[in-house]
């Protein structure tokens, strides 16, 4: 399976890109260690591939995540969690033992994406269907969480209101 598997029926593939008007708004990551091995455009400064196998390197700066969306990936948002500094972009699947053991009570803030995005194939070429399941960003540090407020990509739940702290 490769790194940024997508589950749409539809797809008939494993390597599904994030939309450019997705990432845009985002602003600039350090790195992206499940990045696919082709790419028209960059996610980050650095990228591990499956090649390199992002879970097994070190992770540094600001990191955008778009896991395989499966089984594999509590892994990557565990090591999310842990290092505590960057956006993931995974299921709104709120209601799973991954949710509630590395989103809330975990991360900052979630952000629900407006509709279903439409992926892209690894030429760059935008899939003619929607992602098949609702989509969701989880930032992991105060800064990510404010840059996901300011993005205006979909409704914004801050950690407060789901850790059950005061606001």
């Amino acid at each position: 399976m490769s790194l940024s598997a997508h589950q749409s029926a539809r797809m008939r593939n494993d390597e599904w890109l994030t939309p450019p008007e997705i990432l845009s708004p985002l602003g600039a990551f350090d790195l992206d260690p499940c990045a696919p091995v082709i790419r028209p455009w960059d996610t980050a400064s650095r990228h591990y591939t499956i090649q390199e196998d992002g879970l097994a390197q070190e992770w540094g700066g600001r990191v955008w995540c778009n896991p395989p969306f499966g089984r594999e990936a509590v892994k990557w948002l565990r090591r999310m969690a842990e290092h505590g500094n960057g956006i993931a972009l995974i299921p709104a699947r709120t209601e799973t033992a991954m949710f509630y053991e590395c989103v809330w009570g975990q991360a900052d803030a979630v952000l629900f994406v407006k509709g279903r995005p439409h992926f892209h194939r690894v030429d760059g070429s935008r899939a003619g269907f929607n992602s098949g399941a609702p989509i969701c960003l989880v930032a992991y540090g105060k800064t990510n969480a404010r840059t996901l407020l300011a993005s205006r990509l979909g409704h914004v739940v801050p950690a407060s209101l789901f850790s059950g702290e005061p606001a």
